[in-house]
């Protein structure tokens, strides 16, 4: 029996471990043809990470999206455990996985150890601080649906409060918004976010929740240390972004690096204090600690895992790594990985769904070669831009507006597919249409 574990149920470990499983599929879970797939994640659903601004800003309930592992496990023939990964041993091939407790505190699982012949760490990325003092006990991270809906209480709650009770701030009584929404980070999590928040403040205003003009009563300030946001992507790409968000009210500020933050307020290296109900952070991303822990695997500054080619781990060919967890090469930039994106975890589950077949069958396993597709950012009802590469269009091109957002909520429709078949997206997009008929565009309590 080949035991191939896959740990982290997020976008590529869950894509992977579906194709495995309908791959090696038998009436009995789990185990087919000498193959069993496991898959760990230390939480009992999925959502797709992506759309987590759109559950901060409640355009979107997560519990009509999100996913059970262990129903996905027995539709696609593959194991879930419900555990954290704390451990690795290498030579006896072991993971170990962390105690589960109710909200109660009351153990539900113990700790339990795993065996396997082939592990693929998937364990994605989470918020990095840089050290910025009261960042991690004063802001919000958008790494869970948990904190994400934390957001959305909370934004409500200021502005319900905000309507009925004066403010002692004095910037607040001169015309200033009466509710404002600070984000640190102006890449693709923080420029979605900050118009998202935009449509959030016109239909809470439409129901009844509140009073306050929801463009002139609600901020939303943007901040990137940065000389533009979307520093990742093109010029251009940044400079349309920048003019659509300053249309819809946001106000942008690059070049400023947040210092320290408060209780409503931030303070930044250039002597600015920039006052806020709400902060979000969003400022970058690294490895989760545990990967630095793993029985001497190496490791990069972000606490990636590094792998060859392959996928796999430089110190040990039986651990593989896919996703923002993974330091892979990016030949076509030298120098450079591949950057932690939905599309690079996509392009290297369906690798590693070949290779693990070359690998099982005794055959030598192919390199993974990443092709950059382009980028998308969502503006929420208001529009979308983008860039395409390669493929069909065969160079670079802009894409603005409808086109744009179409093709940018394909890309959630692409990875329902991937989970489900092109029938039962088909299916899930009809009624989540059907479903949006009848329920506010906004999560209203």
């Amino acid at each position: 029996m080949h035991r191939i574990i896959v740990v982290g149920g997020g976008a590529g470990g869950l894509e992977l471990a579906t194709r495995l499983g309908d791959r090696y599929a038998s009436k009995k879970r789990g185990a087919s043809d000498g193959v069993k797939i496991t898959l760990v994640d230390r939480n009992p659903t999925h959502v797709w990470k992506p759309l987590l601004h759109e559950v901060a800003a409640g355009s979107m309930d997560p519990f009509t999206q999100e996913l059970s592992y262990a129903a996905q496990a027995r539709w696609h023939n593959f194991e879930f455990q419900l555990g954290e990964l704390i451990g690795v041993n290498r030579e006896s091939r072991r993971i170990t996985l962390g105690a589960i407790a109710d909200e109660d505190s009351v153990e539900l699982l113990p700790r339990r150890e795993l065996e396997y012949d082939t592990l693929v760490v998937a364990i994605g990325s989470t918020t990095h601080f840089f050290g910025v003092k009261g960042a991690q006990e004063h802001s919000i991270a958008l790494d869970t649906v948990g904190q994400a809906e934390r957001f959305r209480k909370r934004l409500i709650s200021a502005r319900v409060r905000a309507e009925f009770q004066s403010s002692e701030c004095p910037t607040k009584a001169n015309g200033e918004p009466k509710v404002q929404v600070a984000i640190v980070g102006a890449g693709a999590t923080g420029v979605e976010l900050s118009a998202e928040l935009r449509n959030t403040a016109q239909v809470l205003s439409a129901y009844g929740l509140h009073k306050l003009d929801p463009r002139h009563d609600i901020g939303i300030v943007l901040i990137e240390a940065g000389p533009r946001i979307l520093p990742a992507l093109s010029e251009r790409l940044s400079q349309t972004t920048t003019e659509l968000l300053t249309k819809l009210g946001v106000k942008v500020m690059t070049g400023e690096v947040v210092a320290e933050i408060a209780p409503g307020c931030l303070h930044t290296t250039s002597g600015n204090m920039i006052w806020a109900d709400l902060t979000v952070w969003a400022a970058g991303i690294k490895a989760p600690p545990v990967l630095s822990m793993l029985d001497g695997l190496l490791v990069n500054r972000l606490g990636q895992l590094e792998v060859r080619p392959t996928l796999q781990t430089t110190l040990d060919d039986n651990v593989f790594a896919l996703g923002d967890c993974a330091a892979c090469p990016w030949p076509a930039h030298e120098g450079k990985n591949v950057p932690p994106r939905a599309q690079a975890a996509h392009q290297q589950a369906s690798f590693l769904f070949r290779s693990l077949r070359a690998r099982i069958e005794g055959r030598t396993l192919p390199e993974f070669s990443y092709r950059d597709l382009g980028s998308l950012v969502s503006l929420g009802h208001h529009s979308a831009v983008g860039n395409l590469m390669g493929g069909v269009i065969g160079g670079n091109m802009f894409i603005e507006g409808l086109l744009a957002r179409f093709m940018y909520m394909s890309l959630h429709r692409m990875h329902i597919a991937a989970l489900h078949g092109v029938s039962r997206m088909a299916l899930d997009t009809v009624a989540h249409w059907l479903r949006r008929t009848t329920v506010p565009r906004v999560k209203l309590h």
